[in-house]
């Protein structure tokens, strides 16, 4: 029996695809499968992220935005002092090598995970509002399209990412929903899709019921059970449950078991907020990022998303009306009609960050038969089916479809 624990979108990943390969799984999540983060992103996949946030330029961009009120990014400086060995491996990352280097390791999940979710979606039949026509990245002053040029020739010379170009008024044309003359510009990401998260995360949920997988839910991992070096059961609030082999895939939580693991996993939880809202009477046909307001949009079937922020301030799990204005704000300064007429859901959830912008697959250094999967911060989603059966072939001895030799804990 393999034991997962934690039942987001990468946990649901791994779970599913050890079960495909034939293995007896039991899925055991803190609260419900499908929610943290997992529910309220904006439901991108996204190969254009092939940049970690940690880049050149990055430490100083950052600076400016903290001192704007009510900016993008917040930082608590208490908890910034508590995980000051965080902050300053993201600030020895912001150099041009380790951003390639990083960019390496995250290129080839999310390129593996693009590929499987159409196989995902095909087989199970799981309906999640799938649209593959791209992800537009929009801007607003001339200054900022004119710089993203040496970006997008970037991803295109190193990473295969190219990207369409439009200038302000074939933007308009392309996208009607934008205000006339809110936007000096945008590039279109065609290999780019979105989906509507919560249904995706229901869909394989009954994937996995029809696979066999066990799911406990309400149930709170607290350690492990072990004997010389193995694990033998996870020890949680409704008991120990026994396996032969145990994933670590608690997102954001996954630090929790440092103690029991062996190891300091550099994962901090950067909170995101999104506010969800029926369909504005003149929706977006695409699903933009407003690059200087750093808010993203979702034009799902069924309603439409306004979401973002980052904000590190440890697990507090309060939403700041603040923070959701911030998002209404970013989306008014681009869009005809910004939101619908009713808001459905206001929500926050917490990226599970690692400084380096890669996640951490990998054994624990303490009990042999606990794999890690966990850290993958912005990019979950896009990154979870190519985890899923990474960790599949790790723990069932087939060869890797990706080298995890880039995602090892050796690596801090």
């Amino acid at each position: 029996m393999i034991i997962v624990i934690g039942g987001g979108v990468i946990g649901t990943a791994c779970a599913y695809y050890l079960a495909k390969a034939g293995r007896a799984v039991t899925l055991v999540e803190r609260g419900r499968v499908g929610g943290a983060c997992s529910h309220g992103n904006c439901g991108y996949l996204c190969p254009s992220h092939v940049l970690p946030l940690a880049m050149p330029g990055v430490i100083g961009s950052t600076l400016k935005a903290l001192l704007q009120r009510n900016g993008p990014l917040k930082v608590r400086p208490g908890y910034a002092l508590s995980q000051l060995g965080w902050f300053l491996g993201f600030a020895r990352q912001c150099n041009a090598a380790a951003m390639m280097h990083a960019a390496t390791g995250i290129q080839a999940l999310l390129d593996d995970s693009r590929r499987r979710y159409d196989a995902l979606l095909a087989d199970e039949a799981i309906e999640c509002e799938f649209d593959t026509h791209g992800l537009l990245f929009v801007f607003q002053s001339a200054g900022a399209f004119d710089h993203y040029a040496d970006v997008n020739t970037l991803l295109t010379d190193h990473f295969d990412r190219p990207a369409v170009r439009y200038d302000a008024d074939a933007l308009l044309q392309l996208e009607p929903a934008l205000k006339p003359g809110a936007a000096a510009g945008g590039y279109l990401y065609t290999g780019d899709a979105q989906l509507r998260p919560d249904k995706l995360m229901a869909g394989w949920r009954a994937a996995l019921t029809r696979l066999g997988v066990t799911v406990v839910e309400d149930c709170a991992v607290t350690g492990f059970a072990s004997d010389a070096g193995r694990a033998r059961a996870v020890q949680t609030t409704r008991g120990e449950i026994a396996g032969t082999e145990f994933v670590v895939a608690a997102g954001a939580w996954s630090p929790t078991l440092n103690a029991v693991l062996g190891c300091k996993l550099p994962i901090v939880p950067g909170k995101g907020y999104s506010l969800t809202t029926t369909r504005p009477k003149v929706c977006p046909a695409y699903p933009m990022i407003f690059e200087e307001h750093r808010v993203a949009v979702s034009p799902f079937a069924t309603g439409f998303r306004v979401g973002s922020t980052m904000e590190f301030s440890g697990y507090d799990e309060t939403i700041d009306p603040k923070r959701v204005q911030l998002l209404r704000d970013g989306a008014a300064a681009y869009l005809r009609e910004p939101e619908g007429d009713t808001v459905t859901e206001t929500w926050q959830g917490f990226r599970p960050m690692v400084y380096d912008g890669k996640p951490i697959i990998d054994r624990s250094p303490a009990l042999a038969n606990v794999t890690i999967a966990a850290g993958h911060g912005m990019l979950g989603l896009s990154m979870a089916t190519g985890t899923g059966k990474l960790v599949s072939d790790l723990l069932t001895h087939t060869p890797p479809a990706v080298d995890p030799t880039a995602y090892a804990l050796n690596r801090f």
